[in-house]
């Protein structure tokens, strides 16, 4: 039986969990320890971490806050932000990590995304996509924390990066994050039809109504988000409730 998972996410800047706006300015709302006890008591199906400046800083990942956070978490961790080589995978699941998000460094260095999908199977390599709408109507691909564009569809994009050995998308809308404004249905529904592997919705959930259709309106596997849990009284095990509530095949709270 198929399941909409509820996926957490988590941004580390400088020591700190903050949440961003259309990957610009941010907020801090907590201390990865903290908020991995938090998150950890919740009812997620998974939870995404991200050191979210590693690599518009040219640095390693910050192993020490990573590694904090995951001894707080029992639930499956997805951790990313920084990831370019395979011993950097090595070691991210020697921390904690069921899997890792690669983003920068698989546009780079697609075949990156092959190496690793072979040396640690599939299941474990999550390739991210940061997208901004275009006035013609598609989405391009940028890199560096939103910093910097690439000249790539994202939509195909993601059909590359399953024909490399990818075994899910995580596609995240630019122009929605931190809005709270929903999420771009066009976007996801785009990247999940044309993949056969699972996708992750991310960016713009601000209420328990947008899960629902992200979950209903799109081919999405999951819904990510953020906001939703920060700056509300909505917690995961209320927007699990709420999505089995309207029909939603989640797993069992």
């Amino acid at each position: 039986m198929s399941f909409i998972r509820l996926i957490p996410t988590l941004s580390l800047k400088d020591g700190r969990i903050i949440k961003t706006i259309r990957f610009d300015e941010f907020r801090d709302v907590g201390h990865p320890k903290t908020m991995g006890k938090v998150f950890d008591s919740q009812d997620v199906d998974e939870l995404i971490f991200t050191d979210i400046t590693a690599t518009q800083e040219h640095r390693e990942p910050d192993w020490e806050s990573i590694k904090m956070f995951a001894e707080e978490c029992a639930m499956p961790l997805t951790i990313g932000g920084g990831i370019k080589t395979v011993e950097h995978i090595r070691r991210m699941l020697q921390i904690g990590a069921d899997k890792v998000t690669i983003n920068s460094a698989a546009v780079e260095d697609p075949a990156f995304v092959t190496r690793a999908s072979t040396m640690f199977g599939s299941q474990c390599i999550v390739v991210s996509i940061d997208a901004v709408a275009c006035r013609r109507g598609d989405y391009e691909v940028m890199i560096e924390g939103g910093a910097a564009a690439t000249g790539r569809d994202a939509v195909s994009w993601a059909s590359e990066c399953e024909r490399l050995g990818a075994g899910e998308i995580l596609i995240t809308s630019i122009d929605r994050d931190g809005t709270m404004q929903g999420y771009d249905l066009d976007l996801v529904n785009a990247v999940a039809s044309a993949v056969s592997i699972p996708v992750i919705a991310n960016g713009g959930a601000g209420l328990l109504v947008d899960l629902i259709d992200a979950a209903t309106k799109t081919r999405a596997s999951a819904v990510a988000c953020s906001s939703l849990f920060h700056f509300s009284d909505n917690k995961p095990i209320k927007a699990k409730a709420f999505l089995q509530d309207h029909g939603v095949n989640v797993r069992p709270i």
